[in-house]
């Protein structure tokens, strides 16, 4: 997948991410916690065994679930 697509995907992802938790984000930090987002569910679900499609819808749904990981997490931190 191409640079472009990732940068869809993390926009779409970091605003799923956003809706489903709830919250303030702008364009910027959507995108970052979509991409940080893809990242963290790259590393985590394969070791979960979790094996999502390699496609499209796949890398959606894989970068969403990272995102509201990190989001959570993120939340979490900076809240103590």
């Amino acid at each position: 997948m191409g640079i472009i697509a990732w940068i869809i995907v993390g926009l779409v992802a970091g605003w799923l991410a956003h809706i489903i938790l709830g919250g303030r984000g702008g364009l910027f930090g959507n995108l970052a916690v979509g991409l940080i987002g893809a990242i963290v569910a790259g590393a985590i679900l394969p070791r979960l065994n979790i094996m999502i499609r390699p496609d499209f819808i796949g890398n959606l749904i894989s970068a969403t679930i990272g995102a509201v990981v990190f989001l959570f997490i993120w939340r979490a931190i900076r809240r103590a």
